[in-house]
């Protein structure tokens, strides 16, 4: 497939992976990222980082024009569920009214293909797992019901616009790039691995459990955990299954769920020590388990997730913890 990927957000976690990923691939990519949670030393040298908001359709438009822009992977959003909680004005405008504003700057461009960047999130509280495609959407906080809104938008758009459009519903992101440079960077963090690796690195006290009476094996919460050169390979499989397809969803994760305490213990074996550990309460709108079923993925998109081994995850993790750049 030629042509021009614009890649908004990809100075982020996921997004930046994506972009050494579709690079690696032999695409042509440009990334659109305000850097407000992302990282100018996570986008490749040789790619062009044009610092702006996707709420602004003029610098858009422009961006698509000068690159010659001819599909969109977009990850540009915020994404902190506890934050969305207590600003969802911030997230409703940031998320959805900025997913509109670059819609209409790909329609005025004659831009039709876009692979959107969605979350298990749109789910809430599932009544079984695992997760399908086709379970309810009912999303428990603001973060996820900006996901939903916008896939609403999306398939609105393909019915009346002729957009082509794939959501990707990711469960837990996790790892690094194995060969090193980019991996896991937000401030403030709120994800479980790097907290782990942190307190094992000595830079924060302890790593906070929060619950340990769920009903699971040992008491913790269970997530799906894939790493996220996985979902950057379903990225860019779903870029191209836009060649063939005009609308589809897919949830991205490994199938299988790891609890909070056996992320610590496998932590534990890859850094060769003991991790402190803080015993917390229950944290408000914590499901007891979610796990992915990824067969729809693995069917129609050919996606087999290559680095799904717990101790794996965790090594490419710790990896980046001990080289990332500080501050």
């Amino acid at each position: 497939m030629s042509g021009m990927v614009l890649v908004t957000g990809g100075a982020g976690y996921i997004g930046s992976h994506t972009v050494w990923r579709l690079v690696r691939n032999g695409y042509q990519v440009a990334v659109f990222d305000n850097l407000s949670t992302g990282h100018r030393w996570a986008v490749p040298q040789d790619v062009p980082l044009i610092v702006g908001d996707i709420a602004d359709m003029a610098r858009v438009t422009t961006t698509i024009r000068k690159f010659h822009v001819t599909s969109v992977v977009h990850f540009a959003a915020s994404s902190l569920v506890g934050e969305s909680m207590i600003e969802p004005r911030t997230y409703y405008t940031n998320n959805v009214i900025g997913t509109l504003h670059l819609l209409d700057a790909m329609r005025t461009t004659g831009v039709d293909r876009i692979v959107f960047s969605s979350s298990a999130a749109v789910y809430g509280e599932p009544a079984s797992v695992p997760i399908g495609e086709d379970s309810a959407l009912v999303p428990t906080n603001v973060y996820g019901r900006t996901k939903v809104v916008i896939e609403g938008i999306l398939h609105d758009y393909v019915v009346a616009y002729g957009l082509r459009s794939v959501s990707l519903r990711y469960f837990n992101a996790a790892g690094a790039d194995p060969d090193g440079g980019i991996g896991e960077d937000h401030d403030p963090e709120t994800h479980l691995m790097p907290l782990v690796l942190q307190a094992a690195a000595g830079r924060r006290p302890s790593v906070s459990v929060f619950g340990s009476d769920y009903p699971t094996a040992d008491g913790t919460c269970v997530r799906d955990y894939v790493h996220v050169n996985d979902l950057a390979d379903a990225h860019v499989l779903a870029l191209e299954s836009l060649e063939w397809q005009t609308e589809a969803t897919y949830n991205l994760g490994n199938g299988a769920g790891f609890s909070v305490r056996q992320i610590i213990e496998a932590a534990q074996q890859v850094v060769g020590h003991d991790i402190p550990v803080f015993e917390a309460g229950r944290r408000a709108g914590d499901p007891a388990v979610l796990i992915a079923s990824n067969r729809l993925a693995i069917k129609e998109l050919g996606w087999t997730p290559q680095l799904a081994d717990l101790e794996t995850i965790v090594q490419t993790a710790w990896n980046w913890e001990q080289h990332r750049p500080i501050g």
